[in-house]
């Protein structure tokens, strides 16, 4: 149970603050407090559910096979909770709600494919133990802002986490099967190049 906590609350974390800052004027960027957010839960819950606080980042790890269909179902569920209740929340605590615009085509699968690529070939490398524990938050963290960056310039809002798409009123069909395509190829290739194969 408490990894599944541990999900719903880091989920919360991120979904709020997303939210906040896209409705507010905080210097700091979004992708950039996405990241900060991401690399502390590594830290601080990474030892309790392993960190995955995106739908997309728990189906790629179900399949290289480090986690139980059970336990990933739960992990969605306990994911899309904690968007669901930072949603509630910022609805009530501010008189309007920033929203992105949603894209649909294609290419908006595309873009977020190929961020979340980047973003989970980061995360495997941590999965896999060949990045020092005491920088896997700044990897993962980095692995994300990188990927948000990479999605941003090809045409997408760079959301990377149906979870978060959803707590924020931005959820559309691209920002679910673009994310989950990206993170079980990203995690795949790493798998291969640098995972158990090596």
């Amino acid at each position: 149970m408490k990894k599944y906590v541990a999900e719903c609350v880091g989920t919360f974390a991120l979904t709020l603050t997303v939210a906040l800052s896209l409705s507010g004027t905080f210097p700091v960027s979004t992708p950039v407090l996405a990241g900060l957010v991401l690399m502390l839960f590594v830290y601080s819950i990474g030892s309790i559910s392993g960190t995955h606080i995106n739908p997309a980042v728990t189906v790629g790890v179900w399949s290289i096979g480090k986690i139980k269909p059970a336990d990933a179902i739960g992990y969605l569920v306990a994911q899309f909770l904690g968007a669901w209740i930072a949603m509630l929340i910022v609805k009530a605590a501010l008189p309007t709600v920033a929203t992105l615009v949603i894209g649909t085509g294609v290419k908006i699968g595309i873009a977020e494919a190929l961020g979340m690529f980047f973003f989970t070939f980061g995360i495997t490398s941590v999965i896999y133990g060949k990045t020092p524990k005491d920088i896997s938050g700044v990897v993962v963290g980095g692995s994300l802002l990188l990927g948000i960056t990479i999605a941003a310039l090809l045409g997408s809002n760079g959301m990377l986490n149906p979870a978060v798409a959803f707590g924020i009123n931005s959820f559309g069909l691209m920002y679910v099967l673009g994310p989950l395509v990206g993170s079980v190829l990203g995690m795949m290739v790493y798998k291969h190049l640098g995972g158990e194969s090596s």
